[in-house]
């Protein structure tokens, strides 16, 4: 995106925007200040739009980090070669929104499972870190700087059935691409959802942007007797061109889906909640957590779990690309109450072939708000009284457990560090990608218990040296601590020596 000088004789300058409709948003120029509205955000550079897909065994190719005593969460790395380098994706950039969710002032641990639960493709607001600091300092720390579709005014995702009509549409077009439909009349297609005049935009998950009639022709013949199309009508692609919003896949909603994510809510019975989970090969080829042997009578079967079903979230939060032992420590962590996001075979197909996650579409993929904010699914929430302290400043009154597993070098992931100032022992690093990131492990947690043993006396190095010798998991009591109240607890001087953790995405 190349930024342009207009420079003349002027005290003030002010970043605007010029649409090109080539590109199909806005590009950024510098431009006289003499007609800026100090009230209007959209006069300041607005947000770019970044929508990353992730390529199998691969991540998006970005490291997020939230800075120690602000709001907001950074871009902190952007791997070469990677779909986030391609998309323009830099190093800097803050993250104001996630697909068509506003996480600016959203919890840390929250963006990342919201990115995660959107694999393999999410798209992202972001907003250079010195745009961002302008825009802060003159439109203050509340004000709306991230544009969002409104309610119901987002492309569908919608599933055709052919019928005697057909699939109930034909196709105006030029040579090429963008192509519009013109429905039948009570056809297969306006039962589907889709709108009058809508535009057409993907075809069982593949972009038709750059397709020929004839190339899009073939690709519908080649559905058979079902076809999913990814469509805008004529109010959505009005309102993302104002707003400079692409017409994303990860902002659709599903109309007639043939098939969806389930939640299945167990409680634990005198002989267990009745499945086995084990770990085997997908549909992909990529291993993945199969729910099996669901005894007739027991919880699972009652809550609606059926054998072959792979499981894809825990508590809401994405299982995708964690081991299995990992994962049954994030369903234990749940305790006798367990919340499991699961997709049988065809919803699998479905979903793999739409190329969008299941949780996208499920009506309710938020676990229950935490007293903390925190929305890790390997956190078990308790009140501990024993935590009002004074004398070691914004400590919660909320106590957390998170089971860990070594990784492949036998580290856990995670360093602890002491000050003077505060006789608990925290976290002061996070290693990215680690047991202790994936299980939802942040600088400045406070460490309570280890395996059972308060922490908190003379023998607390002692204990902690004999760790790695412990059979694992390696169980953690926590008490999350505001970055805030942690910049305060540090002494002076040592800030630099403090390096905030970041996730890998």
């Amino acid at each position: 995106m190349e930024k342009a000088a207009d420079l003349q004789d002027t005290d003030s300058l002010t970043l605007k925007f010029k649409f090109n409709p080539k590109l199909g948003i806005d590009n950024p120029v510098l431009s006289l200040a003499d007609d800026h509205d100090p009230y209007d955000p959209w006069s300041l550079e607005r947000p770019r739009f970044c929508l990353l897909s992730k390529e199998e065994g691969k991540s998006f190719g970005f490291h997020l980090q939230q800075e120690l005593g602000r709001a907001g969460h950074v871009v902190c790395r952007v791997d070469p070669g990677t779909s986030a380098q391609r998309q323009g994706l830099q190093e800097g950039d803050r993250i104001l929104a996630v697909n068509n969710d506003v996480v600016e002032h959203e919890d840390y641990a929250v963006v990342v499972r919201r990115i995660r639960a959107s694999s393999p493709r999410v798209l992202l607001t972001v907003l250079a870190r010195h745009a961002h600091d302008v825009a802060r300092a003159q439109l203050g720390e509340d004000a709306h700087l991230c544009p969002t579709l409104g309610p119901g005014v987002r492309p569908r995702l919608c599933h055709i059935v052919k019928d005697e009509g057909g699939f109930g549409f034909s196709v105006t077009h030029g040579n090429q691409g963008p192509f519009w439909l013109v429905l039948s009349t009570g056809g297969a297609a306006e039962r589907a959802g889709v709108p009058p005049g809508a535009r057409l935009l993907e075809v069982n998950g593949v972009s038709v942007e750059k397709f020929t009639h004839n190339q899009l022709t073939r690709k519908l013949w080649q559905s058979g007797q079902q076809v999913t199309l990814l469509v805008a009508g004529p109010e959505v692609e009005e309102q993302c061109r104002q707003l400079g919003l692409p017409l994303a896949a990860p902002l659709a909603e599903g109309w007639a889906l043939p098939t969806k994510p389930r939640c299945l809510h167990l409680e634990k019975g005198p002989q267990g909640f009745g499945f086995l989970l084990r770990e085997e090969k997908g549909l992909d080829g990529r291993p993945g957590q199969f729910l099996w042997e669901v005894d007739p009578g027991l919880p699972a079967k009652k809550a609606g779990m059926q054998a072959g079903d792979r499981l894809v979230a825990v508590a809401g939060e994405s299982v995708e690309g964690l081991g299995h032992e990992e994962t049954v420590s994030r369903i234990q962590a749940q305790g006798s109450c367990v919340s499991l996001t699961v997709v049988d075979p065809e919803a699998d197909r479905f979903f793999s072939m739409v190329r969008l996650s299941p949780l996208l579409f499920l009506e309710n993929t938020e676990a229950p708000a935490s007293p903390q904010g925190s929305s890790s699914a390997s956190l078990v929430e308790t009140e501990d009284p024993s935590l009002e302290d004074t004398s070691v400043p914004s400590v919660p009154l909320g106590s957390r457990q998170c089971f860990l597993y070594p990784g492949p070098g036998g580290s856990y992931g995670f360093r602890l560090s002491c000050v003077a100032s505060g006789p608990r022992l925290f976290i002061s690093q996070v290693t990215p990608g680690g047991s202790a990131a994936r299980a939802g492990l942040q600088v400045g947690d406070v460490i309570l218990e280890v395996n059972g043993y308060p922490v908190g006396g003379r023998n607390d190095l002692e204990r902690l040296q004999q760790l790695p010798e412990a059979e694992p998991p390696l169980c953690l009591k926590l008490a999350a601590r505001s970055l805030r109240g942690l910049e305060a607890w540090i002494p002076p001087g040592a800030v630099e020596d403090w390096a905030l953790a970041s996730d890998l995405l």
